[in-house]
């Protein structure tokens, strides 16, 4: 017997019906199997003990099972179930050696074992070879008879889809011929099908529809060796591509694919071993759902421990990975392609049901990982947007425009990200991102939009705020009837100008209508509300203004030059003049005149505060008279645009002449003193009188001319004293002042002139008289200096002293 191959013999099941698992996994392991798919099939043998089933299996397919040696006699050789690997058949060739029937070894149990074993064999096995004595054909107590009748009965017990071969091996077969020993052999098969009990469902069902029966014949293996390893040789060739169609085993409907034979042979035996009904079809699904979802996990547990999966993976949390969806995709395809090449033999709906899990198993481990990937597309693509926009933006473009046009680029951009991100195998939405994206980007738009207008906004209110504040202000000091129509003329022109810049800068915002007019509308009432601001800044300074106004009008003339008080003006006169305009400016102030209302404020003041007749009328009239500034508001004015009520006006127009009274006060002391000081030569009948009086003292005179040198000296003297002492000067400001001023500094200048007289006596003449003179200049000089700061001291004092009595005169009066 020939081997060219190791056959692995191996036990199956032991005779205690124990199934041998790690035995057989190590023999399904050491032939490959699970690498043959569906490529493969499997042969059993049945008969009775001692019966040559080892023998035959050995030298047809060149396995090594243990053989009975005929020189210790009959006995029990092959216990429970073996099995091996057929040595070059292909395809690959399982071959199963069962225990032989009616055994004496396993006395009563015999049946219950023969019955679970010829299931099992059956429900594994594509070609049963039955071994059978040739004297036994024919025969009604023959021995293959029992073991027919167990294969027919567990026949019932398997809901089988496809035919099993049933290849009867004759063994010492005599001299008649095959084509006699046939015909009854198939006769006997059929009386024992027809006597088996079968299910209502296959009382009429004929043996055809479950078995291929072959019959062969073979020659005594003892008595003619060589033509039994001949014929043995010729029934070899046809188990080659046995499961071709029209071959022993080439009906494949139901096979279990070559890497769930072991599970499935596990299960089977499980069922048989409890005593319950087979449904191969059942037990098909059952290990294809088993086996698939076995595969399924190890391909899962390798995509997960997949480097090219981890590294991608690492990456995607960083950042964008370039071609993400073009590298995921690859290694889903290679993990289910592996998937399909190990599954695709097992039951069609099962292996799509397990694939359709895994699928969904590594697409929800790959999901955070796309997630990540399409939110670092998103904050990509909207940093660019946004570095895009600002750039558009500052190049000029229109801010519609730009927002548009980049929206829609950048958009395009995530859309191409997108596509180079997506994972073929999902169905999973983008657009939750892609509307977030669109969100965010519109959101920017709105933010920038909102700081643009808002930049905007402020810029024209700056620059009304700019030509409204001075100007108003300046308009409102000047205060007369022309003040609030320039105001309001101020105040349009610089609006217009403001609003038609806005609205032609708005236009490149594409904003709608409302909106637009809503926005020029706020600038035209913030530039009205600059106006009113300003204007009762201003009138919270009315008081001021009035004083100014006072002030300038009563101090100066109309060139604007300094008054000086000679006595010929008209103080009440003046007065009254600065009191109106002071009076027209605190009317101008009184209220925001930018209407076109009109209002009596100026005639109410007028009459309440500056005729003379109506005060006089007042003062003599009861406390309970009506007081037209007795009031909170003005006739025709609403509160909202009242600057200063009447209340207000009356109590600042009372503390306006407190504060002015005095100006007045001094000005008319400044008129009599000057009246004074004009008027210090005596009246005229004064100087006739002392004409005619002084007539014979002038006589006098004329006869003796000593008196006239001594008056010339004296005059001389008097005239030097004059001017030293400024006389004239002192007197201006009222007699009193220039006796005292003059007091003080009399005894001083008398004594320097007369030093200066006693130096000029004292000088000798020599011919140095020119430094002598120099000197006499110099000493002359510094007295006249000294005499200049006495008289100077002496009018400060005498200016106080004056000041000090006209005050107190001015209180008295």
């Amino acid at each position: 017997m020939a081997t060219t191959e190791e056959c692995y013999s191996t036990q199956l099941i032991d005779g205690d019906g124990t199934f041998n698992d790690i035995g057989t996994e190590s023999f399904i392991k050491e032939i490959k199997l699970a690498e043959c798919g569906l490529s493969y099939a499997v042969v059993s043998i049945m008969g009775p003990q001692s019966s040559g089933k080892s023998t035959l299996l050995n030298h047809l397919f060149y396995t090594n099972f243990r053989e009975m040696d005929a020189f210790k006699g009959r006995s029990q050789t092959t216990k429970g179930i073996w099995m091996a690997k057929c040595s070059g058949i292909q395809p690959c060739t399982l071959v199963m050696d069962l225990e032989g029937t009616d055994g004496r070894e396993r006395g009563e149990d015999d049946t219950a074992f023969e019955k679970q074993s010829a299931l099992f064999a059956l429900a594994v096995s594509d070609i049963v070879l039955i071994n059978m004595w040739c004297h036994d054909i024919g025969r009604e107590q023959a021995a293959n008879k029992p073991l027919l009748k167990t294969v027919f009965q567990v026949m019932m017990r398997l809901f089988s889809p496809r035919k099993t071969t049933l290849m009867f091996v004759i063994r010492d077969k005599t001299r008649t011929p095959l084509e006699n020993l046939e015909p009854v052999l198939r006769e006997d098969i059929q009386k024992i099908w027809d006597s088996v009990p079968k299910p209502q469902a296959h009382k009429e069902t004929p043996l055809s529809e479950f078995f291929n029966v072959e019959v062969v014949a073979l020659s005594s293996y003892e008595e003619k060796e060589e033509l039994f390893k001949e014929q043995v040789a010729n029934l070899r060739q046809r188990f080659f591509h046995s499961i071709a169609p029209g071959g022993l085993a080439g009906d494949r409907r139901g096979v279990v694919p070559a890497s769930g034979f072991l599970f499935s042979a596990q299960q089977i035996w499980k069922v048989i071993k409890e005593n319950k009904d087979l449904d191969l079809p059942a037990h098909k699904v059952m290990v294809a759902t088993v086996r698939c979802e076995e595969i399924a996990n190890e391909k899962y547990a390798g995509f997960t421990a997949n480097e090219s999966w981890c590294l991608l993976e690492e990456a995607v949390q960083s950042g964008p990975v370039a071609g993400f969806g073009k590298k995921l995709n690859s290694i889903l395809y290679t993990s289910l392609s592996e998937y399909d090449a190990e599954a695709t033999y097992f039951d069609e709906g099962v292996r799509s049901a397990k694939r359709k899990l895994l699928e969904e198993k590594l697409l929800q481990l790959v999901q955070p990982a796309h997630h990540s990937m399409l939110g670092h597309l998103r904050s990509g693509t909207l940093e660019k947007f946004k570095e895009a926009f600002e750039k558009a933006l500052n190049d000029g473009e229109g801010f519609s425009v730009a927002a548009r046009n980049c929206s829609e680029s950048y958009m395009a951009l995530f859309d191409e990200g997108y596509e180079d991100a997506v994972i073929e195998l999902s169905n999973w939405d983008s657009s939750k991102v892609r509307d977030k994206l669109r969100r965010d980007i519109d959101a920017h738009v709105d933010s920038v939009r909102a700081a643009k207008l808002s930049e905007l906004t402020s810029s024209y209110e700056a620059k009304l705020n700019e030509a409204l504040s001075g100007p108003v202000e300046a308009l409102l000091d000047g205060a007369n009837d022309d003040t609030w129509p320039s105001i309001k003329k101020l105040l349009q022109r610089e609006t217009e100008s403001a609003v038609s810049g806005l609205s032609n800068a708005l236009s490149g915002f594409d904003m709608d209508e409302k909106t637009k007019e809503k926005m020029l509308t706020g600038l035209k009432d913030y530039a009205r509300g600059v106006v009113e601001t300003k204007a009762r800044e201003e009138a919270g300074r009315a008081l001021i203004r009035m004083k100014d106004r006072f002030s300038t009008l009563f101090s100066h003339d109309s060139d604007s030059m300094p008054r000086v008080w000679t006595g010929k003006e008209d103080i009440r006169a003046i007065t009254k003049t600065a009191r109106s305009a002071s009076l027209k400016l605190l009317s101008v102030m009184a209220a925001i005149r930018l209407d076109d209302d009109v209002d009596n404020i100026e005639n109410t003041l007028t009459s309440a505060l500056v005729d003379t007749k109506n005060n006089a009328a007042i003062t003599d009239r009861s406390i309970t008279t009506f007081d037209s500034l007795a009031s909170s508001t003005w006739e025709q004015v609403p509160p909202a645009k009242t600057l200063i009520t009447p209340v207000q006006c009356k109590s600042l127009w009372r503390q306006f002449r407190a504060e002015t009274e005095y100006t007045v006060t001094q000005a008319i002391s400044a008129q009599e003193a000057n009246k004074r000081s004009n008027n210090w030569l005596p009246p005229p009948w004064a100087i006739v009188a002392l004409v005619v009086l002084g007539f014979n003292e002038f006589m006098t005179l004329l006869r003796n001319p000593l008196y006239l040198g001594v008056i010339f000296v004296g005059f001389l003297i008097i005239k030097a004293l004059w001017v030293q002492l400024d006389i004239s000067g002192e007197f201006r400001n009222g007699a009193l002042p220039g006796i005292l001023s003059l007091s003080t500094k009399f005894l001083p200048t008398v004594m320097n002139l007369l030093r200066k007289l006693a130096e000029e006596g004292q000088m000798p003449a020599t011919n140095n008289s020119q430094t002598n003179q120099a000197v006499a200049s110099k000493n002359f000089q510094n007295g006249s200096t000294r005499s200049n700061m006495s008289s100077s001291a002496s009018s400060g004092i005498t200016a106080s002293g004056n000041e000090n009595e006209y005050s107190s005169s001015t209180k008295e009066e």
